[in-house]
């Protein structure tokens, strides 16, 4: 596998509707959208999942911009592939950067699906041809979130994530779960917590909770691990886990019941589905977490959660839920609680250049 060119698309565009969580509020979203061409025109499509300011991570799409002109676009252009988990170990010569990594590795893996005319889902080993969708809540207000709660219930959304931070977290959650008793029910704290608060916390067991997300720190997994002995809610961990290290130290210390697993977050394909073998080895549940993202990246998440392990609802929502329009055709649909996965091959959809064209901040291509 041979790429001959690739192209960089650095899009914009605004939300339907602001997104809050305790860190700030999202109201446009820029990423950037790759395509790796090969030698027969045939194209793979990745994304950019960083932010433009490092509020989540590290990485922002400036700085994903130039690690890729620079560092990781230079080394897959002098390189041939025979297959995709092969530009994995091809960028592990650069430290970090996973969100750079994994929008071109994504691509990497689209065309290599194409080029065998499958569904990238069926290459990676996926058994699912329906998936679970979940939806994330987070608004200014109590009543703000619970009217986005009632929304995403009429969907037939299968799992509710809700965002809490000290400054609202018990009646939150309590006002919720009096509206919907039965509702499966996760919160997600983004690392707003520390030890100190481990006694508000044990008060939300009292809710049934699924899981919740990241409380402490987002390089911390020893200090959940203490958190994990004293509570009855199932931890997850999200920011904490970057690789497969990462992952697996968690698991010996019993650091959490759940692991939120994005692509962007821990480098691609091939991190990933380690993270998912060794997690059902262990016995510890996973699902594919979001990045308020574009139809593209959208797609590969879907792709990932056709393997066995991902048997909780991922925060993939209909392209409809974020954008008036999706750059890519179809779009993502949630029917009923449930994702129908293509068919076709690679990602199963393709970009809609004109939508496309209609967002793009600039293009730029590269070859040797």
């Amino acid at each position: 596998m041979k790429i001959d060119k690739v192209n960089l698309h650095v899009i914009k565009m605004e939300l339907k509707k602001p997104f809050s969580t305790h860190l700030g509020t999202v109201k446009d979203r820029e990423g950037i959208i790759v395509e790796v061409v090969d030698e027969n025109g045939i194209r793979g499509y990745g994304e950019g999942v960083a932010f433009s300011t490092p509020w989540y991570t590290e990485e922002t799409v400036g700085t994903t911009l130039h690690i890729l002109k620079e560092v990781l676009i230079p080394l897959l252009l002098k390189s041939t592939l025979v297959h995709p988990r092969e530009a994995s170990s091809l960028f592990s010569t650069v430290r970090r950067n996973n969100m750079a990594k994994a929008a071109l590795e994504c691509a990497v893996w689209d065309l290599f699906s194409k080029q065998l005319d499958e569904p990238l889902w069926k290459v990676l080993g996926g058994t699912r041809e329906v998936i679970a969708a979940g939806a994330v809540a987070g608004a200014p207000s109590v009543t703000q979130t619970i009217e986005q709660v009632h929304e995403f219930v009429r969907d037939g959304y299968e799992r509710i994530k809700v965002k809490i931070s000290p400054s609202s977290d018990y009646e939150l959650i309590k006002e919720i779960r009096q509206e919907f008793p039965y509702l499966r029910l996760m919160a997600d704290a983004n690392s707003a917590f520390t030890l100190d608060d481990i006694e508000r916390l044990k008060r939300l067991d009292e809710f049934h909770l699924e899981m919740i997300e990241q409380p402490l720190g987002i390089d911390d997994i020893f200090e959940h691990s203490l958190l994990q002995k004293d509570m009855k809610t199932s931890i997850c961990l999200d920011e904490s886990i970057t690789s497969f290290h990462d992952a697996k130290s968690a698991l010996a210390l019993g650091s959490c019941g759940y692991i939120n697993i994005k692509l962007g977050r821990v480098g691609g394909y091939s991190t990933a589905v380690s993270i998912h073998d060794l997690c059902g080895r262990e016995g510890v549940r996973v699902w594919c977490g979001g990045m308020l993202e574009f139809g593209i990246s959208r797609a590969h998440n879907i792709a990932l959660s056709t393997l066995e392990g991902f048997d909780f609802p991922g925060d993939i929502s209909s392209s409809s839920r974020y954008w008036e329009q999706d750059i890519i055709e179809p779009e993502i649909q949630v029917i009923n609680g449930k994702i129908n996965v293509s068919k076709e091959a690679g990602i199963g959809v393709e970009l809609n250049r004109k939508r496309l064209k209609e967002v793009t901040l600039f293009t730029e291509e590269y070859s040797l």
